[in-house]
């Protein structure tokens, strides 16, 4: 039997038993999550980012999101790859024509390839979703996180004036301030979404920030010292900034919808920029003698936006604590 009052070492060098048993389990249970046999952390603790990764990777709708949107960047980028007609080439006499060999989608009303189209299309429609997206976020981020920072004036006068810019109906609004743009490049486009998208992720931000400036950390940076600079760059704004990022994925889906819905009704893009929304508004007449001409590019729309919004759902249920 052995003695009561020996090590534990002493009781576990042995060929096992209750007492071994008993005595491991009890480690085990007091043993901190992530400690090793001595007690001691085996590693760094995971902070959010790396927490939200190690969800997203196990997310089944994260990663066929993620890979639609990569193909779609690609062809952006280098449309090329996977067409290599001219979007621009014409022949009349095939016009409206169905599928053929070495043309899958069929022509449109100018004899011109669906299938070219398409994929050049994307080019215009991600590029003013990402740019629109990017300068919306960085606007609205950086008005909306100095009004909840300083508060008092600055913050009403931010209010008062994002109010009025949630009273602009979008699409009239972008009716009139396009109509009297005659570039035909996307940057009159884009600039219009910055100028009503900025809003949206300006209360976002200044949500987050409100918040965050509100905790101990860093309350303890104010007693320490640390000036209104460090203390929103260093501490406020890593944390305030998942939410934003939230919204800005949700929004370019939103943002790539709003180029086509404008394109379909003239005020948007212009030819002859190739674009799904200019493609779906020339289809939409012959839609009952050739519906392949409206539903490939207006197919195409439909998986970039979906894969957008597929994506910031799966970046929110990842972030955000409350979810898990």
């Amino acid at each position: 039997m052995p003695d009561p009052y020996a090590p534990k070492e002493a009781i576990t060098h042995g060929g096992g038993g209750p007492a071994a048993l008993a005595i491991g389990e009890a480690e085990s249970l007091e043993r901190p999550p992530g400690a090793g046999p001595g007690g001691a952390p085996t590693g760094k603790p995971r902070s959010l980012w790396s927490d939200a990764w190690h969800d997203l990777r196990r997310n089944p709708v994260f990663l066929i999101s993620a890979l639609t949107i990569l193909f779609l960047l690609v062809i952006a980028v280098w449309p090329q790859l996977i067409a290599d007609g001219n979007p621009y080439r014409a022949d009349l006499a095939k016009a409206q024509a169905g599928p053929e060999p070495g043309h899958p989608f069929g022509y449109d009303t100018q004899g011109r390839d669906v299938y070219t189209r398409v994929v050049y299309g994307a080019r215009a429609s991600i590029t003013v979703g990402v740019c629109a997206t990017a300068g919306a976020a960085l606007l609205g981020s950086l008005l909306g996180g100095l009004a909840g920072f300083f508060g008092g004036w600055w913050d009403a006068l931010l209010s008062r004036i994002a109010d009025i810019f949630f009273g602009i109906p979008v699409i009239l609004g972008g009716l009139v301030f396009l109509s009297v743009v005659t570039s035909s490049t996307v940057w009159p486009v884009v600039g219009f979404i910055v100028l009503l998208g900025w809003p949206q992720i300006a209360r976002i931000a200044r949500g987050a920030v409100v918040t965050a400036k509100q905790n101990d950390y860093v309350q303890a940076a104010r007693a320490l010292g640390a000036g209104n600079g460090r203390t929103l760059l260093r501490h406020i704004a890593p944390n305030a900034v998942a939410p934003v990022i939230v919204v800005a994925t949700i929004a370019l889906g939103t943002y790539i919808s709003l180029e086509a819905t404008l394109s379909f009704l003239g005020a948007g893009l212009k030819p002859p920029t190739v674009s799904w929304g200019i493609d779906i508004s020339a289809a939409s007449p012959s839609i009952r003698n050739a519906p392949h001409m409206l539903l490939w590019p207006a197919g195409a729309l439909s998986i970039t936006v979906l894969a957008f919004i597929m994506l910031g759902d799966a970046v929110r249920d990842a972030l955000d604590p409350k979810l898990r």
